[in-house]
């Protein structure tokens, strides 16, 4: 849970300690909105920083409509509490304390994304894309799950350091009973569906809608229908689906014409609202692989450099992070990208060129034989070498160092070769689903620390600034290590406990959700929270 009136952090109110639920301990109070007030708590049974949220039922609601209220908020905040997604807000805990439903979530130091657009203005559209992406992800298992989130904006968007997070599954249908008069509906008109703002009942479609015009409001700085002070007018129009044409989405235009069309059978569903946002963030993705690939040319026409775009593309993969792990594939490099520089470099290769590099290829072969067989596939699949590289180099360090050291002449296209040779002796086994593939790699540890690390992928490595050093001295720690409870949330998605031995014979758990990529046919971990 994120700032939600940062502002409001440090500030100390008069609540501050009080116990919520005799478990629950308010720290500070970090805002509040139209459904309730937010705190900065502690969890003392369970020795976690949690955020706390307070639903606030109206003075002037009767006591039928409080009860109702109440109740719903009780059964809507359960059924929220079903999901668990890399990219959603959890909800831990569903209490009522002194008359009032407390729902008890996953803190996120974060600003809201409407903060952001209120700070610093339109966002670009590449990432508005990947923010997309990730929000659409989680909803698209809500959606799997029969959870309709039904107020889906800007202010529900977390921003942190690495993570992007959607908080207020069904809050607003557990305040309707209570609020409904008020408005004459519930949530944001702003960014409601036309269909909603008719009167009609919410579906799929409507989160579909309302997460475009957030992210229509995030790339344009301001919402698709406008703002009013009047909630009425601002319905009326709504109602009518006609919105200002966007003029600075560029490549995201035609993914937000479709989530906004005013017909719901005509929009994407939220699983095709995923793979559309993040094919214009991979068509970004390209332009910016070409451009560097093509770059260095003019600077090194030696032979050897007609090879370097090919591994001159691989560097852009780092930036995985701040992507949907859960479908790191549609931002990598793909094979396109590497297809065109080899383009615009063949214009430069003249028959002596070829000979030269015959001969250059013919003396790397007989010198170093271990480049047989990955050399073949490195460059058909530039995004397989790429995801694979940080596991040679951290799998055996003792081998990969010295070899780069000894042939400089020749370093990148080595590095480049070293992964599948890695893989080929630890590679990670099929397994039929996420779930047995997150068993198997437990079962791996600490034992064969490199087989594991080999089931990482790039993006879990990048994301956390690990190495195998790193990954190593972490383990020694323990003498047995094992998942149980181990429970499919979705095709990607698992979560587990994990019970940790440490070698003085001391034991403790943890709680994870992991997302699950397939690499090569092999599923492999990609993020864990």
């Amino acid at each position: 849970m994120g700032d939600h009136g940062r502002a409001g952090r440090g500030v100390i109110v008069s609540d501050t300690e009080r116990q919520v639920a005799g478990r629950y301990r308010l720290r500070e109070r970090l805002g509040r909105g139209a459904m309730g007030i937010v705190w900065h708590g502690y969890d003392e049974q369970l020795h976690r920083v949690v955020a706390i949220k307070e639903l606030i039922v109206p003075d002037n609601s009767d006591d039928a409509k409080a009860d109702k209220a109440k109740s719903r908020a009780m059964r809507e905040a359960r059924l929220a509490a079903r999901l668990e997604h890399p990219h959603a807000i959890r909800v831990y805990d569903v209490v009522e304390d002194d008359g009032q439903p407390w729902l008890v979530m996953e803190y996120l130091p974060s600003r809201s994304l409407a903060g952001l657009i209120t700070e610093n203005g339109a966002v670009p559209p590449k990432d508005v894309a990947m923010i997309g992406a990730q929000i659409a992800s989680a909803l698209a298992a809500a959606h799997k799950h029969g959870i309709l989130h039904r107020d889906v904006k800007p202010a529900n968007i977390l921003v942190g350091d690495q993570d992007v997070k959607i908080t207020d599954f069904g809050i607003s249908r557990a305040a309707d009973d209570v609020t409904a008069t008020a408005t004459g509906t519930v949530g944001t008109p702003a960014y409601f569906s036309p269909e909603v703002a008719r009167g009609e009942e919410a579906g799929f479609p409507s989160d579909v809608f309302s997460l475009g015009a957030t992210l229509y409001t995030a790339v344009e700085g301001t919402p698709p229908f406008g703002t009013m002070d009047n909630a009425l007018a601002m319905l009326h129009k709504v109602a009518t689906g006609e919105y200002r044409t966007p003029e600075k989405a560029g490549p995201l235009l035609p993914v937000l014409e479709r989530m906004l069309h005013r017909d719901p059978a005509e929009r994407p569903t939220m699983d095709e609202s995923v793979k559309l946002l993040a094919a214009v963030a991979q068509e970004e993705d390209d332009e910016t692989v070409v451009a560097t690939a093509v770059l260095p040319e003019p600077e090194e026409p030696e032979p050897t450099e007609v090879v370097e775009p090919v591994e001159v593309a691989v560097p852009p993969i780092p930036a995985r992070p701040e992507v949907d792990p859960a479908r790191p594939a549609a931002f990598i490099p793909t094979e396109p990208a590497e297809d065109e520089g080899r383009k615009k470099a063949g214009p430069l290769i003249t028959a002596a060129v070829l000979i030269l590099l015959l001969i250059v290829a013919l003396g790397a072969y007989f010198l170093w034989p271990k480049k047989n067989t990955p050399q073949d596939a490195s460059p058909s699949n530039p995004a397989s070498a790429s995801s694979q590289a940080p596991t040679s180099a951290g799998g055996q360090p003792p081998a990969s160092a010295p070899q780069t050291q000894s042939q400089p002449p020749s370093s990148p296209p080595a590095s480049a070769t070293q992964p599948p040779a890695s893989s080929a002796v630890t590679p990670p086994p099929a397994a039929t689903n996420a779930a047995q593939a997150l068993t198997d790699y437990y079962n791996l540890l600490p034992g064969d620390l490199n087989a594991g690390w080999a089931r990482l992928t790039d993006n879990f490595k990048a994301g956390r600034g690990l190495d195998f050093g790193q990954y190593q001295s972490f383990w020694n720690r323990f003498s047995d290590v094992n998942a149980v409870n181990v429970t499919q949330q979705g095709d990607a998605v698992v979560s587990a406990t994990i019970n940790y031995t440490n070698k003085d014979g001391s034991t403790f758990s943890e709680q994870h959700t992991y997302t699950l990529v397939q690499v090569n046919g092999s599923w492999m971990v990609d993020n864990q929270s």
